[in-house]
């Protein structure tokens, strides 16, 4: 019997290059610029209105608009996850940012593997071969830590793991657990934005590395490579 045919490069490439196009698009269009608290702040009146009139239809809109933030990787998830604080309360907007960036998240992941994984695998397969165990019994707890710790770019988190070969499932569950601390926190500092923007200034983000937040964080992250360390000593056990 005939091996199935081979995708072509152009095959496995579509899906990253509809994220290229529409990320040019984005620009181009000026609806990038759309993502900054300058926006928020002057179209807030409006999005509170469109909330308590249709809030399905705005917590949908929401979701998938965080959706193709994180899968163009256009700079705009810190002011998108202070909205939603902001349009749906801290809990609500929290269980949405997550759903949005998990599923961008995903996406992205899944465009890169397709088109660049195999490049990458064609010049580094001595490599791959070494990581992949690894990545297979670990991976979850590795992206997990770098997930809470607010200080490795989250699109560089999103490509990275799909180039290396980390297994889909374990990516996802890491990122949607790993990112709900620090949406947490950008979601609270969204509920309050109320006075702020009506006394005519801008929250201070720096608070997520301030010690109060960035401690439990770190902790948080330090418990999950315990994790691994343990797993990986019952296992050589």
């Amino acid at each position: 019997m005939d091996a199935a045919p081979r995708p072509s490069a152009l095959a496995r490439a579509w899906p990253l290059l509809l994220i290229a196009g529409l990320l040019a698009l984005a620009w181009a269009s000026g609806a990038a610029r759309l993502l900054s608290f300058e926006a928020l702040a002057e179209h807030r009146a409006t999005l509170v209105a469109w909330v308590a009139a249709r809030p399905v239809a705005a917590a949908a809109a929401y979701v998938g608009l965080y959706v193709a933030v994180v899968a163009l990787s256009l700079p705009g998830g810190a002011v998108m996850t202070l909205a939603g604080g902001f349009l749906f309360g801290v809990w609500l907007g929290t269980a949405l940012t997550v759903a949005g960036a998990t599923v961008g998240a995903c996406a992205l992941f899944l465009a890169a593997r397709s088109a660049l994984a195999p490049l990458v695998a064609g010049r580094a397969a001595g490599l791959l071969d070494k990581v992949r165990p690894g990545l297979e019994r670990d991976g979850f707890f590795c992206l997990l830590t770098l997930r809470l710790i607010p200080v490795v770019p989250f699109w560089l988190l999103n490509l990275a793991p799909a180039l290396v070969g980390m297994p889909f499932g374990a990516y996802a569950a890491a990122t949607a657990l790993g990112i709900i601390p620090g949406t947490v926190v950008f979601a609270g500092i969204g509920a309050g934005l109320g006075e702020i923007l009506a006394a005519g200034g801008r929250p201070d983000l720096s608070v997520i590395l301030s010690p109060p937040v960035l401690l439990p964080l770190l902790g948080l992250a330090g418990l999950s490579l315990l994790g691994a360390w343990w797993r990986r000593r019952k296992r050589d056990a």
